[in-house]
């Protein structure tokens, strides 16, 4: 029987022998490998922390201490020793598990954070909460070396180096990398402490002198060699911790069980607040992840589990990007590159490696990032920032006060916009339209096909007096939906019959918004489907379109509170415009992970039922009149 199966939560973790852990080792690696090669998800940093979970959870007591993930990404260990291994192959499956820690799931999980630095934060006020109640419970939190670039995981140090009584572990996960390999003075003080060779330097001069001593230099160096970690500690620069007043204890093999166990029951004794620095390797475990030289297999499409390699798959929206954002720079040397630790994800990729001066890696710091970028813009460059449309939010008052209010020529592209589907909640990227529409000045674009998004990049990064942003969503883009007209800035994608119907398609809504006229125009209900381009500013051929239809349908990707639709709502009712306005959009609520399509699907954004709404409200409207429109499935 595995030894897995016999696993229903931590504490049955505290019977098995040093066999039975190596062989669950195996059966969890073997696990991780299988689910995420047809499920997709977080591979490599898993199969990171296999040891490193096992002995926080054989040396801590959760649910009773609390253990927070930054980022939970690293959590399906975790879940698959929390009594969650039976359904493991659900992961990232509509009304399976989720790809983070989730409380709906298990009472181990506390914390459902995908977005990085804030575990720091998280425990600081858990384990405060503990000391001021009078129970005797730890907190541990489990950071990457990735996650420790980020401002947020600083400020929280810096308060709990205070708090001299708090029970409170932070496990130091370092990998060097975050994604890919983790960027700045960070990186190279943990560097340095993963690889100083003072310590080994000394040992080899004293073993050499030693040895040449008859009789007695061997066994001299032998008891020497034992006290090897303390020289070590006396030698290797601590003082990146120790100087914020806080324990530190490392570095210790993260992939060695027993070694972090005993670092972690030491840390567990102190008292207060203590950092385990522990060394690990993303994709332990698996050759071709191992091997992977771009990110060690952090987040990879389905694969074939012997070889390692990749299924084939076509381009998607940020392929396209990767290739157009070279051309610009190409034609114009003034265009320069920032990615916050993901320059492979958000295809700056390509532009690093043709213009690597002019491509900068801040870490996981998408604060500084903005505020950078308006600092380049100053200084006569145009700085385009590429982050995936969720991580934006982070950087909302630098975007405001930073680059908007000294009208800096910023270009923001943002990558995964709208609904993500698989990863959950926190990755959907339904806020930004919304929280952008208050900056003054901010002009935002949503390409419908990779052909509106050349060329809206190539208008952005002309703005040399405003922020741009430029937004596309996961997966692959839709054929190109091609225009029949112009209207002032819009383009005109159907115009069929009367004037009954004005549908304001948002970006990479337009196949759906194209699919709803057809229904309509089945029905013999007249449509007009404009796609803005630009959707802020509100173009004012907008406004008189709409004074000349019967009704005006919008239909985006982003929270209905705020949105496109919203603010075109109040743009009409300003301009005296009485034309009634549908708001098709997100629900203004977390939505749980599943595939783009069954998302859309139930919320409400399918063709069929944004048609069925419009062919019911001017059935309500023409009621009296006799019509009756029904049946919008139209012709196949």
């Amino acid at each position: 029987m595995p030894v897995l199966d016999t696993i229903t939560g931590p504490r049955d973790l505290r019977g098995l022998s040093e066999d039975e852990l190596t062989q669950l080792a195996a059966e969890i690696r073997d696990v991780l490998i299988r689910t995420v090669a047809t499920n997709t998800g977080h591979l490599g940093p898993n199969l990171g922390v296999v040891e490193l979970t096992l002995a926080i959870h054989r040396v801590f007591d959760s649910p009773r201490d609390k253990i927070v993930f930054d980022t939970g990404h690293q959590s399906y260990v975790h879940k698959l020793v929390t009594g969650r291994a039976a359904d493991f192959g659900t992961l990232r499956r509509e009304g399976g598990l989720s790809g983070y820690p989730s409380q709906a799931e298990s009472e181990h999980d506390l914390v459902e954070n995908s977005h990085a630095s804030t575990a720091l934060s998280y425990a600081d006020g858990i384990a405060k909460a503990f000391r001021i109640r009078g129970e005797d419970r730890h907190t541990v939190a489990v950071i990457g070396d990735g996650a420790l670039t980020g401002g947020m995981a600083w400020e929280a140090l810096n308060n709990i180096a205070i708090q001299h009584d708090s029970r409170l572990v932070i496990v130091v996960n370092d990998n060097g990398r975050s994604y890919t390999p983790t960027i700045g003075g960070l990186a190279t003080a943990l560097t340095s402490l993963r690889t100083n060779p003072r310590y080994e330097t000394v040992l080899d001069i004293v073993k050499r002198r030693l040895n040449a001593v008859p009789g007695v230099g061997a066994a001299a160096y032998d008891a020497l060699h034992a006290m090897k970690k303390g020289l070590k500690d006396a030698l290797a620069p601590q003082g990146l911790f120790e100087d914020l007043g806080l324990k530190y204890v490392g570095p210790v093999d993260g992939h060695d069980r027993a070694a972090m166990e005993q670092a972690l029951s030491q840390a567990k004794r102190f008292g207060g607040p203590v950092i385990v620095h522990a060394i690990t390797r993303k994709g332990f475990g698996y050759d071709p992840a191992e091997r992977h030289e771009a990110d060690q297999f952090h987040a990879p499409g389905p694969f074939d589990v012997q070889t390692g390699a990749e299924k084939p798959k076509g381009p998607i929206w940020t392929d396209h990007f990767a290739d157009h954002i070279v051309r610009i720079g190409e034609r114009r040397p003034d265009v320069v590159g920032i990615t916050a630790a993901m320059m492979h994800p958000v295809g700056l990729d390509k532009f690093q490696a043709r213009f690597p001066e002019r491509t900068f890696d801040v870490g996981i710091a998408e604060q500084h990032a903005a505020t950078s970028a308006a600092g380049l813009a100053m200084g006569g460059l145009h700085p385009v920032f590429a982050v995936y449309a969720t991580f934006l939010n982070r950087a909302f008052d630098q975007v405001l006060m930073d680059v908007a209010l000294h009208r800096c020529g910023v270009t923001f592209v943002l990558d995964r916009s709208g609904v993500t589907g698989d990863d959950g909640a926190s990755h959907n990227g339904m806020w930004d339209m919304s929280l952008l529409q208050v900056v003054p000045g901010l002009r935002l674009a949503a390409p419908r096909d990779v052909t509106r998004m050349r060329e809206l990049l190539d208008e952005a990064v002309e703005v040399a007096d405003a922020p741009t942003v430029v937004r596309f969503p996961k997966g692959p883009p839709p054929e190109d939906v091609p225009a029949v007209d112009r209207a002032g800035g819009c383009d005109v994608l159907v115009r069929e019959g009367a004037r009954d119907v004005l549908v304001v398609s948002v970006g990479s809504m337009a196949p759906v918004a194209v699919d709803v006229a057809r229904r309509l125009v089945a029905q013999g209900i007249g449509v007009t489907v404009v796609d803005p381009r630009w959707v802020k500013p509100v173009d004012p051929a907008l406004v008189e379109l709409a004074r000349t239809h019967r009704r005006v349908v919008t239909i985006e990707d982003n929270g209905v509170v705020g949105g496109v639709g919203a603010v075109l709502l109040q743009t009409l009712a300003a301009a005296g415009v009485r034309t009634p306005v549908r708001i098709h959009g997100i629900p203004q609520e977390f939505l749980d992970h599943a595939k783009r399509a069954a998302i859309l699907e139930r919320i409400g954004l399918a063709p069929a039922t944004i048609a069925l709404e419009i062919v019911h409200d001017i059935a309500a409207e023409s009621a009296p009149e006799g019509r009756a429109l029904l049946d919008v499935d139209g012709p196949r």
